[in-house]
């Protein structure tokens, strides 16, 4: 899936936009750019490659920064910024995110909690953070979300936008927040919700038990024993699911079958047919077919009533 919403970097340093843009990036040979900055926010997650982020702040220190997989950062406008390449050949991934701050204005008359990350970054001058891996899995599956809605074209996707939108900037301080301020307590709760994000933001993959584990550092039987224990089936169960509701929504939306059952991690179309059928008691042409005769026939009666 990322390779498919992965951006064509360009040196463009301003918005086209006037309220967000956000890219995913991965590069090979990456020239740096020189120190600049901007007139928005920019959030950047850092996934791959070897690179040292260099900040120049208002008192005139030069902040140098290891970048690591799962760092955070988020510059204000007017602070001059660059990444540097300790190795261009090493490939180069990460989510970029800018925000206007029109658009972060609007935001904080709906709640001053977007604004948690952006007042550290502007009053105490804090830009760079470390989110865990089940932290970071889970702010990557909202880049994701936002992304995949982006280049959709479904009904209500400037409605939908917005809302991944907000997903996005609320997760991200919450995770901070969280870390910062509160007790581990809700551990076993966080480690679910995460793993629920990575595993609807990664569908396409094999997502083996043993896999998802080795992601979080834990036992995969203690991971199976959370998925048994909080939602009555075995994570096996509920990535199966997760990719027919995945494949149902898309099939109805008028997709291909074929492209859709190997889109969400279906190997086969026998394996696919068969758990189809087993949980929506019809094979998925039928469903299909069933679903958009449904549409024909309502936008009929919606038509011979307003004669």
């Amino acid at each position: 899936m990322k390779n498919k919403l992965r951006s064509s970097f360009n040196t463009r340093q301003y918005m086209v936009s006037s309220d967000f843009e956000v890219y995913y990036y991965s590069d090979r040979d990456f020239k740096t750019l020189r120190p600049h900055a901007h007139d928005y926010y920019e959030c950047y997650l850092f996934i791959e490659g070897d690179v040292t982020m260099e900040i120049f702040s208002p008192e005139g220190k030069t902040i140098r920064y290891k970048m690591s997989p799962g760092d955070l950062m988020l510059v204000p406008p007017g602070i001059s910024h660059h990444a540097l390449m300790n190795n261009p050949e090493e490939n180069y991934r990460r989510f970029l995110f800018w925000i206007s701050k029109d658009c972060c204005n609007a935001l904080m008359h709906e709640s001053a909690d977007y604004m948690y990350l952006i007042k550290k970054a502007e009053e105490q001058h804090k830009y760079i953070y470390h989110l865990a891996p089940a932290q970071f899995h889970m702010v990557e599956s909202k880049f994701l979300r936002l992304l995949e809605e982006i280049a959709s074209e479904r009904y209500g996707s400037t409605a939908f936008r917005h809302l991944c939108l907000c997903d996005l900037i609320l997760t991200i301080n919450r995770v901070v927040y969280d870390e910062e301020n509160m007790s581990s307590g809700s551990d076993e709760l966080t480690l679910f919700q995460n793993i629920i994000a990575y595993v609807e933001s990664n569908l396409e993959d094999a997502l083996t038990l043993d896999d998802i584990a080795g992601q979080f550092f834990v036992s995969k039987y203690y991971v199976a024993h959370l998925f048994k224990d909080t939602l009555g089936v075995s994570l096996h169960q509920y990535i199966i699911k997760k990719r027919l509701a995945e494949c149902r929504n898309a099939i109805t939306g008028g997709a291909g079958i074929t492209g859709t059952y190997e889109k969400f991690g279906f190997r086969d179309y026998s394996s696919f047919f068969k758990a189809f059928k087993k949980e929506y008691g019809m094979s998925p042409k039928e469903y299909q077919g069933l679903y958009l005769n449904n549409i024909l026939h309502s936008s009929d009666k919606e038509k011979e009533a307003k004669k």
